[in-house]
């Protein structure tokens, strides 16, 4: 088990964020943001998810009253991105119908952003992770078959890797857990970096 130095909040409801720190051995709690995830008129992927990150950070540190030492707030914010365009969580089944037969058959980014705070001295720091994702080529009754499962409704590019989305990735080049939602070795990299952890394993 990890050894924090102070209490660490995970500014995210995310249930795939959640396991992965909990499969790192860190001791958290969860709180919510509740900033709305809108990309600015010509914001790149990379500066999207960075600022993302750092805004969920800011809002859970204002939520977090004062008392013992102060704790560490982690935000995360993921997205894919396929000839430039970004392809956030799909509004309907039609839209993720879309979204996965344009991945199909080639290769797509997935980026990660992640910010790390404190409370009393805001952001830290912040890292971008990139794993390339390639989808082997699907028929037109996989991509209806996996949209209707319902499992990309709430994930961007309308595919979830660690379930029956797995089954559509045909390779990929980088962090695994960055396309889950948050890349493992990166995070813990940053905590310590920022002496928010004591020890680790």
């Amino acid at each position: 088990m990890a050894d924090p130095v102070a209490p660490l909040v995970l500014a995210s409801a995310s249930p795939r964020r959640r396991e992965i720190l909990e499969t790192l051995g860190l001791s958290f709690e969860v709180k919510k943001s509740g900033i709305l995830e809108e990309r600015r008129p010509g914001e790149g992927p990379e500066a999207y998810v960075r600022r993302l990150s750092a805004e969920k950070v800011d809002d859970v540190l204002a939520k977090l009253g004062q008392g013992g030492p102060p704790p560490y707030v982690l935000g995360a914010d993921t997205t894919v991105v396929v000839d430039g365009d970004i392809l956030d969580k799909p509004r309907d089944d039609a839209e993720a119908r879309g979204m996965i037969a344009r991945l199909s058959g080639r290769g797509h980014r997935v980026l990660t952003g992640v910010a790390l705070g404190r409370l009393g001295r805001g952001i830290l720091g912040g890292i971008v992770v990139e794993t390339t994702v390639y989808f082997r080529a699907l028929e037109a009754r996989t991509i209806d078959a996996y949209v209707a499962s319902g499992e990309g409704r709430d994930k961007a590019g309308a595919y979830g890797i660690q379930g029956l989305g797995s089954g559509l990735v045909e390779r990929l080049e980088g962090s695994y857990f960055n396309v889950v939602g948050l890349p493992a070795a990166e995070v813990i990299v940053l905590l310590e970096n920022h002496g928010a952890l004591g020890r680790w394993p």
